[in-house]
């Protein structure tokens, strides 16, 4: 069996109760931050052999850290300037056991000199716990390290670790960042994921009985969380062991169009188009591996999902905003079909009328907004993104994939995935539309809601990221096979 990897993410509680109870097993906090320490000093001699150093070191055990990497790197003959926020007689703890130890002067005051003059800097100043901005001389710290290679103890100073946002206006633009045992939440979430840099997850010795014994419920999204939910191609398998994906044609056919071609790109096993009669050659057209039908009302089209066998049903892509598309999806959310994804004019048209969705809104549904539109839908909701869209989950009872550079998977009992992998070219028109299809796809495969809807947000991004920066939509449709081919064996 492969081994799979932990892709939790902590809040930051779950980080102090991860360390509080590895303190409880048995492990000193002093053992954990002189492998911080370690940790830290490491990736600085990965990045020089040798030059000048300054730490700079805040109140906490931000701070320790920072006492415990200065150490080591001026053991390695490197040239340390250290920086106290704290005469070292106020700090208390693990920080001050290593405060004591550090063997070199402590500056208490910083000009711009000393930043010009070092190779690189360590900004052990505040940890993911931060609740305030920086003060003025911090906001200085950070001017005066733009163009310097910095390297961030758990996160950059001026960074929330719970949601990625900075804290006031001002944060430090890291190089590197290392974290000990996993990712925080605020690693994945933008702003922070950018000004974190490369991320370096070290192992100080908390146990993984202690992690695994936390209540977590937020991961980063790898394909660990469902490539064993692909269908795989068998000998005696067919068409209708992948499933039978609906799209709703509306009237801007582009959007239906690349929607019904990334379902089958994804593998469902048959793809039906439902159009208007002026927009039915259109689809024909568009490819021989899509069925076209005429639109259907609401006792039609029951009739119809029941004798097709109708595996997931798309709505929205291209549809228009019009009192007969609202009623036909309030129709089909209270019969509650099959699998249903709502993208687009299916949840805009509801704008003047959010509640009258909420109310539809299930189990069996995903809802694709981006953040106009989930503002729209969910105008009460307040906090970070993540926070926002688990609390819209819970309150419509229904998969949220709140959409993004950092998109957000959330389902109702308060489950969250973090995608991280989506390079900024996805932010195009009709790629939106690609997204529906996919996850209509997956559905049509017999993957879970949540999975689906995570695998496809993957898959997605995984598809733009090899085609690159001239990417449009329509190049994603073509991709996706590539993409997902790694997991059909």
């Amino acid at each position: 069996m492969m081994c799979r990897g932990d892709h939790s993410l902590l809040s930051v509680r779950d980080m102090y109760q991860a360390d509080s109870l590895a303190i409880k097993s048995g492990v000193s906090g002093v053992s954990l931050m002189r492998h911080a320490g370690q940790a830290v000093a490491q990736v600085v001699c990965d990045i020089i052999p040798e030059g000048r150093v300054l730490v700079l070191c805040g109140p906490g055990n931000n701070g320790g850290d920072g006492f415990a990497a200065a150490a080591v790197l001026r053991e390695r003959g490197y040239e340390v300037q250290l920086y106290s926020m704290l005469p070292i007689s106020e700090f208390e703890g693990d920080a001050l056991h290593f405060a004591l130890e550090w063997q070199g002067s402590v500056v208490c005051e910083l000009g711009v000199e000393n930043f010009e003059q070092a190779d690189v800097i360590i900004d052990a100043l505040f940890g993911a716990g931060l609740t305030r901005p920086l003060d003025r001389d911090c906001c200085n710290y950070v001017g005066w390290s733009r163009e310097k290679c910095v390297v961030a103890v758990d996160v950059p100073s001026g960074v929330s670790g719970d949601t990625g946002e900075v804290v006031g206006s001002v944060a430090f633009r890291a190089n590197k960042t290392v974290t000990f045992s996993l990712k925080k939440t605020g690693h994945c979430l933008y702003p922070g994921a950018d000004l974190c840099g490369e991320i370096v997850v070290a192992d100080i010795g908390i146990p993984k009985e202690v992690t695994a014994s936390l209540s977590l419920n937020c991961q980063e999204n790898h394909p660990d969380l469902w490539c064993d939910q692909i269908p795989r191609y068998q000998y005696g398998r067919h068409k209708y062991d992948f499933g039978h994906s609906l799209v709703w044609g509306g009237q801007m056919s582009g959007a239906g169009r690349l929607a019904a071609m990334s379902a089958v790109r994804v593998g469902s096993g048959l793809v039906t188009v439902l159009s208007s009669d002026t927009d039915r050659l259109i689809y024909a057209l568009t490819s021989p591996s899509l069925m076209v039908e005429g639109h259907k009302n609401l006792e039609e089209l029951k009739a119809f999902l029941k004798n097709r066998k109708i595996s997931s049903f798309v709505l929205g892509p291209g549809a228009g905003r019009g009192h007969a598309f609202k009623s036909l999806v309030s129709s089909v959310l209270e019969n509650a079909f099959v699998p249903l994804v709502l993208d687009a004019d299916a949840i805009s048209v509801f704008e003047d009328s959010p509640e009258q969705l909420r109310t539809l809104l299930n189990d069996q549904v995903i809802i694709t907004p981006h953040e106009g539109e989930f503002k729209r839908l969910f105008p009460e909701v307040q906090g970070g993104r993540l926070e926002r869209a688990r609390q819209a989950a819970r309150a419509a009872g229904c998969i949220v994939v709140l959409k993004g550079v950092d998109t957000i998977i959330a389902s109702p009992n308060a489950q969250a995935v973090i995608n991280t992998n989506a390079p900024y070219w996805l932010a195009k028109g009709g790629t939106g539309d690609v997204l529906a299809g996919i996850i209509t796809g997956l559905l049509a495969q017999g993957l879970f809601l949540f999975d689906a809807a995570c695998a496809g947000v993957w898959l997605h991004s995984d598809a733009a990221q090899r085609i690159g920066s001239t990417m449009i939509a329509d190049d994603l449709v073509t991709c996706i096979g590539k993409s997902i081919e790694p997991f059909r064996s």
